[in-house]
């Protein structure tokens, strides 16, 4: 652990049962000067590694035919500038998470291939123009479950604890509403890959229309075609910003009993079956959902290797050659050094889950959780997640939806939101509100 990171971790507020100190006036000014408009350190870092910001990446390359679900990959002629494994970790260790440590330790194919870091990340303008106004206005109240004060911007651009810093992922910019087919597979311990979903993805994020204020943070709706045994199925889960006084509403249509139902269990440490349960329903983009089960502490920040900029993983691969056994073909997967704010959630008092504890690594461009550690309740470490970033030029917007885990324990890994070999993520218009409600998932799963 370097200097830096131990400093600021120090100096970094602890939830403790009270509001912290909200942003100043003086504090807000560095947005836009020495941080940029969502809060990241504009500079690069001393040893010139990573780039000063220069505004992201906010036109496609050459290729990208507009509406399209699929994105060219804009460094496709780059090379690696260092590969990492088990013989040269100990060179590196300070910039690699317990996770990444640990599947170089387990499996000596295991390898990182890190290029030139791109700081790709860019806003719509009304995002940052919100965020402004949100910096000095954004509260975390009931405990730090819920958000009030800010509306189509990221709440807490100079966070003071980590339920701030975890709302900043959870209202994180991917686009105002998505459509992706998508596909979720699951390799075994012996290395055989299987199907465990596909369809048809939709998200919607009401927090960010903007200048409409919403008391739905995001809706989602999974309509599954694969594998056959789940064909017809449509789960939907809606999300309030008053996460502590509303919850997670959530219903599924299962084809043989031609209902809906309410679906509660679609939370927290319940197996997502969309990854073979290798991982839980609050694991979806490394975490998703109520905050209600841990206590969130703001570390500091830390330069570390993550996947980003992965276009050719996400859009040009084959699941053949990407899904190997162990884990997935090192050729395919790009990892860039970036700035992280490092979270550690532990296990509150009284409450139940698999895990004891996560840290996870946020992204400071985008405020996307970029990878995390899962500690189970005897402390070992459990899985090792990764988001795959990719953002969307187009909009811009920074899309990090597919990801996947490690299972350290049983040596079985899966991805979800898998969109190569599709038609990929379209960013579109909303679906009306009254494709929404229950009533309309009957209609979407009759086989």
């Amino acid at each position: 652990m370097n200097i830096k990171y131990m400093l600021m971790g120090a100096a970094a507020a602890t939830y403790v049962g009270v509001a912290a100190a909200a942003v100043t006036a003086d504090e807000a000014a560095k947005l836009g000067s020495t941080l940029t408009l969502v809060g990241a350190e504009k500079n690069g870092n001393a040893g010139g590694t990573i780039p000063a910001y220069g505004g992201g990446l906010t036109s496609a390359p050459q290729g990208y035919q507009k509406g399209s679900g699929i994105r060219p990959d804009p460094f496709a002629n780059e090379k690696p500038t260092v590969s990492i494994d088990a013989k040269n970790m100990d060179q590196h260790a300070d910039k690699l998470t317990d996770g990444t440590k640990a599947l170089m330790k387990k499996y000596p194919s295991y390898r990182i291939d890190v290029y030139p870091t791109h700081r790709t990340a860019a806003f719509p303008k009304y995002v940052t123009d919100n965020t402004l106004k949100c910096a000095t206005t954004a509260k975390a109240t009931n405990g730090g479950l819920s958000l009030e004060g800010c509306h189509a911007g990221i709440p807490f651009p100079i966070p003071k604890d980590g339920f701030e810093a975890m709302w900043n992922h959870l209202t994180r910019f991917g686009g105002r509403s998505l459509v992706y087919d998508y596909k979720g597979l699951y390799v075994d311990s012996s290395g055989r890959p299987t199907l465990t979903s596909g369809g048809t993805y939709s998200a919607d994020y009401p927090y960010w229309e903007d200048g409409k204020p919403s008391d739905l943070l995001l809706r989602v709706k999974s309509e599954y075609k694969e594998p056959v045994r789940r064909s017809g199925e449509v789960i939907m889960i809606h999300d309030a910003i008053n996460a502590a006084e509303k919850g997670r509403r959530a219903w599924a249509y299962l084809p043989g009993q031609r209902r809906t139902k309410l679906a509660p269990s679609l939370a927290f440490d319940t197996p997502n079956p969309s990854m073979g349960g290798s991982a839980t329903y609050d694991d979806t983009w490394l975490f998703f959902g109520s905050m209600e089960r841990f206590n969130f502490k703001l570390v500091g920040k830390k330069e570390i290797y993550v996947p980003y900029n992965t276009y050719k993983m996400a859009y040009q691969s084959k699941a053949d050659d990407l899904f190997k056994p162990m884990h997935l073909n090192p050729d395919e997967v790009r990892w860039e050094l970036h700035r992280v704010w490092v979270v550690e959630a532990t296990l509150a008092e009284g409450k139940r889950h698999i895990y004891s504890k996560r840290v996870l690594y946020l992204d400071e461009d985008s405020w996307v959780a970029v990878a995390s550690d899962q500690y189970d309740l005897r402390g070992q470490l459990y899985r090792a997640g990764f988001a795959y970033m990719t953002p969307s030029y187009e909009i811009p917007a920074p899309t990090a939806d597919m990801h996947g885990f490690y299972d350290l324990i049983s040596g079985i890994y899966a991805v979800n939101f898998y969109t190569a070999e599709t038609n990929g993520m379209r960013q579109v218009q909303p679906l009306p509100d009254r494709e929404w409600a229950p009533e309309a998932l009957a209609g979407g799963g009759i086989r």
